[in-house]
């Protein structure tokens, strides 16, 4: 090509023995590629030094524009944050209260089994009680205790219920009500992992796992209280191996707490790979690039696997050596009894402290495991409430400055210190977040007044055509505020009226708006963003922001509309647009920069 025309056109070798201005280029690149290799050779040595410092100068610089960048990292809790998430979890709804009637209802439990125990251990060779007395005192104690079980089992699930409800509603609350910006700095795999992941741990596992970590150590503390009883001798091994079960403990915590808070992360990077892959995937497979994003999966699934991997290894860890303490005590009390004189004790309790002490091993592994699992699950209430805290948008209603009901009745929009012919076409252009200052509308300041108030008066045109799953009559009409005739005038206005009377349910079709399956492509993407303009037109909006209509359609779309001519005639119109042809036919173009005119 030359001057913007193509001169020849021909394969590599073919235009190479044809073309003169092609023969000069080729020659001209390879001289300057052979002169590049050969500065390049000579003075590697030289520049050694400069490039590692030029290197570390740029790692630098990327390290300090991090904290700039639009996306930041996820954030993520460290070290040990104590009992603030158990105590957040409780005070929802005031879960505290069946948290204590569900410890009651244990610790009544497992004083029945001891009591049970303790009858049947004493009264088994008293010859004055008879094996039916033995058993009925024994079944009777047995089902009280079962009833204590059951009060347990309801406060948990009225725990869980209440809890998760609760915390439901107020991340739910955040998110509804968080800002733009929030969303815009925010992947949208991190808000899924919440909603989803977390929730459902929160739902399911954290209520009974914070009951059966209550009743693994009420049991441990149990064992080792009957074999105390039994056999005194044993606190002397007993209270060391607490001593050290607690150390192993909180050295397995600081380490399993930071896998599980890495596993939340690297499913959030997952899930949002998943969901951006899944939205571009007819991008990705026009430029066949499916085998870079199946490997970039893949990575990330294996980065995620890991904390799984590791928090397996440090439990095994950890069980290995509860059992050789476990073992230890077990070890201990049958040495005390083998040692203690014959008849201090009968057959039944000694039977009674090798049984507690047996499963004294199995307790003990229980009641580590299940604090740690707690603990792990716990981290979803630490994520759930990073996002239960999101700096809030304005309020809806401002009681005390609302706007006229009439307003905005001109459509007089005021800028300071700028002024323009009227009847012209005139552009603002800027990145985003350049302007500063306020707007004024009507002699009324937008930032004063609640959002309601602001965005009930305005059209508001957003960028992509969202359209609801229902009826004509619920797109145009959400709130059931206009009669059948003015939706009708305005579907006429849209150029949409042909389309609906062709269906037999008119304005109660289903089928043209549906945006879920394939039924909605029934529309062109210009059409649909037509459709937004009708509940606009319904409320008669003086002011309409049209939020990058070109996204949908052009300029010259957008003139020659007789919806657009006609209905914003009287209008103001500020349009929010970010390709070049959107400001090719104004008058003027400013260019903003910090609140600034700069060309």
């Amino acid at each position: 090509m030359s001057d913007g025309e193509i001169l020849h056109a021909a394969p590599y070798h073919q235009l190479l023995a044809t073309s003169q201005e092609f023969q000069v280029l080729v020659n001209a690149h390879k001289e300057t590629a052979g002169s590049e290799r050969l500065t390049n050779v000579v003075s590697s040595l030289r520049t050694a030094a400069p490039t590692r410092e030029i290197k570390k100068a740029h790692n630098e610089k990327q390290l300090a524009a991090s904290a700039d960048q639009l996306i930041k990292l996820e954030e993520r809790e460290s070290g040990d944050t104590g009992l603030k998430p158990y105590l957040q979890y409780l005070n929802q709804n005031k879960g505290y209260i069946y948290f204590s009637f569900a410890c009651l209802g244990h610790f009544v439990f497992v004083a029945g089994q001891i009591l049970q125990n303790s009858w049947m251990a004493a009264k088994v060779e008293d010859p004055h009680v008879g094996k039916l007395r033995l058993i009925i005192v024994y079944l009777i104690i047995g089902f009280l205790s079962t009833l204590f079980l059951l009060l347990r089992s309801i406060s948990v699930v009225a725990l869980g219920l209440l809890s998760s409800k609760s915390l439901f509603s107020q991340l739910l609350s955040s998110l509804f009500r968080a800002p733009m910006s929030f969303y815009d700095s925010t992947p949208l795999g991190r808000i899924l992992t919440r909603v989803s992941a977390d929730l459902s741990i929160v739902d399911l596992d954290v209520p009974f796992n914070l009951i059966l970590a209550v009743g693994a150590t009420t049991n441990t503390y149990a064992n080792l209280g009957v074999l105390a009883v039994i056999t005194w001798q044993v606190l002397f091994v007993s209270i060391p191996m607490v001593y050290l079960a607690i150390c192993l403990q909180q050295y397995y915590f600081a380490s399993v707490k930071e896998l599980m808070r890495i596993n939340g992360t690297t499913k959030s990077m997952l899930a949002n790979h998943l969901a951006e892959s899944i939205a571009g995937a007819i991008t990705i497979r026009a430029f066949q690039k499916e085998d870079r994003f199946f490997a970039q999966n893949l990575d990330l699934i294996d980065t995620n696997a890991s904390p799984f991997f590791h928090n397996f290894a440090a439990n095994e860890w950890l069980i290995e050596r509860l059992e050789i303490l476990s073992a230890t005590v077990i070890s201990s009390s049958a040495l005390a009894m083998v040692l203690l004189p014959p008849g201090t004790f009968s057959p039944g309790f000694i039977g009674m402290a090798f049984s507690y002490g047996l499963s004294l091993n199995m307790s003990l592994v229980f009641s580590i495991q299940n604090h740690c699992t707690l603990a792990n699950y716990i981290v979803s209430v630490e994520r759930l409430n990073q996002y239960m805290h999101i700096p809030s948008e304005a309020p809806l209603v401002i009681d005390e400055n609302r706007p006229p009901p009439n307003w905005p009745s001109v459509g007089k929009v005021e800028i300071q210190d700028l002024n323009w012919e009227n009847n012209s076409y005139q552009c603002l252009v800027s990145f985003g977040g350049a302007g500063r200052g306020g707007i004024v509308i009507d002699g009324v300041d937008i930032s004063t007044i609640g959002l309601h108030d602001l965005r009930s008066r305005f059209g508001i045109i957003p960028q992509d055509p969202t359209l609801f799953n229902g009826t004509v009559r619920y797109n145009m009409d959400p709130l059931y505020q206009h009669t059948d005739l003015e939706i009708w005038e305005v579907l006429r206005k849209c150029q949409l009226e042909e389309a609906v009377q062709d269906k037999e349910e008119g304005l109660d079709a289903p089928e043209i708006w549906c945006c879920s399956g394939r039924r909605w492509i029934e529309l062109e993407h210009g059409t649909a963003a037509i459709v937004l303009f009708g509940p606009c037109l319904l409320r008669r909006s003086r002011y309409w922001c049209l939020m990058k209509p070109l996204h949908q359609l052009t300029m010259q779309q957008i003139q020659s509309s007789k919806t657009i001519r006609t209905e914003f005639a009287d209008c103001t119109v500020i349009t929010v647009a970010h390709r070049i042809p959107t400001v090719m036919d104004c008058t003027m173009v400013l260019a903003i920069s910090d609140g600034k005119l700069v060309e």
